[in-house]
């Protein structure tokens, strides 16, 4: 492993541009700084928004099928360097170095190549009609600059589910990586040198939300802005947007509910509910944090679950036995244990976890940002824990009794992303996917995902939807065009 700090640049019209300003990016598991980052404002936006929109007409003028070849290129290359950008991920993140070979890119690259191969056979594909002596057709055209705003959790997954079909459709691209997990997205860069990819076609600038981020949400030569991350964040740019009439799309915060009727399978239930819980650390935007269980089952499935998860693995990332690594970053890490003590003051009992079992870490990672998997009971409803978006290894269990009780306290959220019901009733399924107020119901399964569906919350989980048709909508603008024949 390498002891010195990586230099991340900007990327801005094919070239690495060093920043004068700079951020200490840290190491989850060690609490030591591994990285110099940009420390970029509106100055370095403009270059890049100007690099992106000078490339913007040769590129949109390329022949889809050529803009493909860039990207399964990219894609290609991607997948041969997995083992190094797995490593980085992980020291920059904090995840097992495990998980980031088995998940992140893995779909980084499958990313990439599904809208190439899927969106050149649909992008055109449009009803053409004759009616009173004209022919009516539609075509999809790119929007242009594209600001693409991506999140720490998983941070080259999700940057590349908004490069893949932002740059297929024809739009060029200025992307903000988060500037807490930038170093995979300055590696990336590096690939799309190798690859050849036309300069100015996509710019990385690394910095902070406030000042990069702002300085490109705002630039009025940027119609369209694509953002991942916290809720509060999110209405601030909508906010921004909104006088400047921007196409926006944001997938934000959640708190997810499993609903665990008791004739459900219930160590199949169990198993899948440990990693929907505490998966990433349950840094991931569709974790559970909320278990609604059928009194019945109530006290064998809190036996069993804790059981689970005082059976995981917290330590080292490096470590192939570890299923939780460490936390994005020390603030955070201080906000997730805060929301214990909230739980406590509210009433709640820790039944594992966090200030009940000893954390016992190697010693080259006891400065790092670790935590137990923690479960919580006897929590009231409206409880902070039971409300506020934790973002951490917590999770909080409650009994029911009905279906129809269960349906009002699963919905009393004023997030709606996703929720999980777990049953072997087929009509109960049915009733609770129809009845829950979210944009993915798993049954039976938790993050089984297809790109071609729809992906996206409600309420304050965010607007608009990502996916193969969704995606190509947001990244494109309909046009209607009538020729009068006779």
């Amino acid at each position: 492993m390498m002891d010195l700090e990586m230099v991340v640049e900007n990327f801005i019209a094919g070239v690495m541009v060093p920043c004068k300003r700079t951020l200490d990016s840290y190491e989850p598991g060690t609490g030591k700084v591994w990285a110099k980052i940009p420390d970029s404002g509106t100055l370095e936006v403009n270059a890049a928004v100007a690099a992106a929109k000078r490339a913007f007409p040769e590129w949109s003028g390329l022949p889809i099928q050529e803009r493909a070849k860039h990207l399964l290129k990219v894609a290609d290359l991607l997948e041969k360097r997995l083992e190094e950008f797995a490593v980085a991920e992980s020291r920059d993140q904090g995840k097992p170095v495990w998980l980031a070979k088995a998940m992140d890119i893995p779909r980084a690259v499958l990313n990439l190549r599904h809208f190439a191969q899927t969106v050149p056979n649909n992008l055109n594909t449009s009803n053409v009609r004759t009616d009173a002596g004209v022919v009516n057709y539609t075509v999809r055209e790119p929007v242009g600059v594209a600001g693409l705003i991506s999140p720490w959790n998983l941070p080259l997954y999700l940057l590349t589910f908004k490069l893949a079909p932002a740059l297929i459709c024809g739009n060029t691209v200025v992307a903000k990586p988060s500037e807490l997990t930038s170093v995979t997205a300055y590696m990336l860069c590096k690939v799309l040198q190798d690859a050849d990819f036309p300069a100015g076609v996509v710019n990385m600038v690394f910095g902070t939300g406030p000042s990069a981020g702002e300085a490109l949400v705002s630039h009025p030569e940027v119609p369209l802005v694509s953002f991942t991350g916290s809720t509060a964040t999110g209405k601030h740019i909508a906010q921004v947007t909104a006088p400047m009439f921007k196409k926006l799309s944001l997938e934000m915060g959640g708190k997810n509910a499993a609903v665990v009727f008791s004739d459900c399978d219930l160590d199949a239930c169990v198993n899948t509910l440990k990693r929907s819980s505490f998966v990433n650390q349950g840094q991931v935007c569709l974790c559970t944090s909320r278990i609604f269980v059928q009194r019945p089952i109530y006290e064998t499935f809190l036996e069993k679950f804790v059981d689970i998860a005082k059976e995981i693995k917290v330590g080292c990332p490096f470590s192939q036995e570890v299923f939780m690594g460490a936390l994005n970053s020390k603030p955070h890490l201080e906000k997730v244990k805060k929301y214990v003590k909230y739980a406590v003051e509210d009433g709640g009992s820790v039944l594992c976890g966090e200030g009940v079992d000893l954390l016992i870490l190697p010693e080259d990672n006891k400065q790092g940002y670790f935590m137990r998997p923690t479960i919580i009971t006897g929590l009231d409803d409206n409880s902070r824990c039971m409300q506020e978006e934790i973002f951490g290894p917590v999770t909080c269990v409650v009994p029911f009794d009905t279906e129809e009780e269960v349906v009002k306290r699963a919905n009393n959220s004023n997030f709606g992303l996703c929720a999980s019901v777990w049953t072997s009733n087929v009509g109960i399924a049915h009733r609770m996917a129809h009845k829950l107020k979210v944009g993915t119901v798993w049954t039976n399964c938790w993050l089984v995902r297809d790109l071609n569906m729809p992906f996206g919350g409600v309420k304050a989980s965010g607007i608009g939807r990502e996916g193969t048709q969704d995606s190509m909508e947001f990244y494109t603008e309909a046009k209607t065009i009538c020729t009068k024949i006779a």
